[in-house]
């Protein structure tokens, strides 16, 4: 039981990455808040995780009421925080960077960066109280540039840098920040990124995906799960700031 008796919030938690970590986590001992922004998907993850010590709440990351309301509502439920996931996102949509519109730029980035500093933002006070971890999902895109993503690609490169400052000025609270970073997994938003990459084949763009992995395959949400429970765990205490890859190599070229 790697997180016994610890709290956690995971957002983006109705689906892919984030349901297979709050699940993880869940299987581990913790007490986990599930955040969305998706009703209908939350409802659906509560009618899987029926009966475990889980709550669910409604937000928008990117709105600083709801995600006060969210921390307010773990505090209220469990009576204090020591992990949070920051993992909620969307993908965009594709275009070249002079043709990208700017409300659908000014939407990628504020989910990801802007939700991630509010979510931080009001979950720090009580992580302070007794040391934590803060998890952020950042991507291969993190680490290099998207042809026809440079939104996502943006967003994903400045997590970097909040999760480092996080990590900076925690140290002293003995709060950890670190990103993850995946390449392509078996999800939704993958589906769109192939769709991106070729839209009258998306099996074309999944081959092309693939043929830039060196071990060949997609990763799955469960692998980019456990590693987030590391992370989230004791065992990871001398780990902050950090930058892990899991991509399958891809950003080993």
């Amino acid at each position: 039981m790697r997180l016994a008796n610890k709290v956690a919030i995971v957002t983006g938690a109705a689906r892919g990455i984030g349901l297979a970590a709050a699940q993880l986590f869940l299987q581990e001992g913790a007490h986990v808040v599930l955040a969305d922004v998706d009703m209908a998907a939350l409802r659906e993850a509560e009618h899987q995780l029926a009966g475990q010590s889980a709550a669910y709440v409604c937000a928008d990351v990117a709105d600083n009421n709801q995600v006060k309301a969210l921390v307010d509502k773990t505090i209220a439920a469990f009576g204090g925080l020591h992990v949070l996931f920051c993992n909620a996102g969307i993908g965009g949509h594709s275009h070249f960077f002079w043709d990208y519109p700017e409300a659908d730029f000014e939407q990628v980035l504020d989910i990801h960066v802007k939700g991630t500093w509010l979510c931080m933002k009001h979950a720090m006070p009580h992580l302070m109280k007794q040391g934590g971890s803060i998890i952020i999902t950042s991507s291969v895109a993190g680490k290099l540039g998207m042809p026809k993503g440079m939104a996502y690609s943006a967003a994903k490169h400045a997590l970097v840098g909040v999760a480092q400052t996080a990590a900076i000025e925690g140290a002293r609270y003995g709060v950890r920040a670190n990103t993850i970073h995946p390449g392509p997994i078996e999800t939704d938003m993958v589906r769109m990124l192939e769709a991106g990459l070729s839209p009258k084949d998306p099996l074309q763009g999944r081959d092309r995906l693939e043929k830039s992995i060196p071990l060949r395959r997609y990763g799955t949400a469960q692998e980019v799960a456990q590693l987030a429970l590391f992370l989230a765990s004791d065992e990871s205490r001398y780990i902050t700031g950090g930058q892990h890859m899991i991509d399958g190599g891809r950003t080993a070229w």
